[in-house]
């Protein structure tokens, strides 16, 4: 039986941008998702925590180190430009993995530049 846990977080961005006119995903810092281990095109949740907004979508690579959090097409309607967001993904695990499953946690500053990870 596999059952889904939390792979990796990116902790309290702020939204860069938020863009209705452009072909849904979020652009994400590069840094950010190597650090969380978060691929291109991968399936993300957002949570925002000013509205209470969850919704998902996938990940696109941003410039590495541009700080940017980019929310494009109809997710666009859910966080604003200043939004603080927590960017999750998860991976299904089978009963053998579980016990040794640790998620990337990743920390910003208010410029979304990755301060620590555990």
């Amino acid at each position: 039986m596999f059952r889904s846990f939390l792979k990796a977080k990116i902790h309290r961005v702020t939204t860069t941008v938020s863009n209705v006119d452009y072909e849904g995903s979020c652009e994400i810092d590069g840094v950010l998702l190597d650090a969380a281990g978060i691929g291109s095109y991968e399936q993300i949740q957002i949570y925002n925590i000013n509205n209470g907004n969850r919704f998902s979508t996938y990940a696109i690579r941003g410039k590495d180190n541009s700080g940017i959090i980019s929310v494009n097409g109809a997710a666009a309607h859910k966080a604003d430009v200043g939004d603080i967001l927590i960017i999750a993904s998860y991976a299904m695990l089978d009963e053998n993995e579980i016990s040794g499953h640790k998620p990337n946690l990743c920390y910003v500053n208010e410029k979304n530049e990755l301060t620590h990870s555990k």
